[in-house]
């Protein structure tokens, strides 16, 4: 599962770092990239995604959910 957030109060890239160390502290979380440009957070792996948004609050940035979408993996393909 992939769940993207929108991020909001980031401004450089040690508040990329902050966000990213605490999208990673969730409970199931794999891969987390967060994007300054953009505002964007993705996190791979089976998390709960208020989890996400609290930790990312908890760090001193707003979050909301964007979506999620299941990973799509090679190897399921038919």
């Amino acid at each position: 599962m992939v769940t993207k957030l929108r991020v909001r109060g980031m401004g450089c890239d040690g508040c990329v770092d902050i966000v990213s160390g605490a999208l990673s502290e969730a409970s199931g979380a794999g891969d987390v990239d967060v994007d300054l440009a953009s505002g964007e957070a993705t996190v791979e792996g089976d998390v709960d995604s208020d989890e996400l948004v609290g930790k990312v609050e908890r760090a001193g940035y707003e979050a909301e959910v964007a979506g999620s979408e299941p990973v799509s993996d090679d190897d399921d393909e038919e």
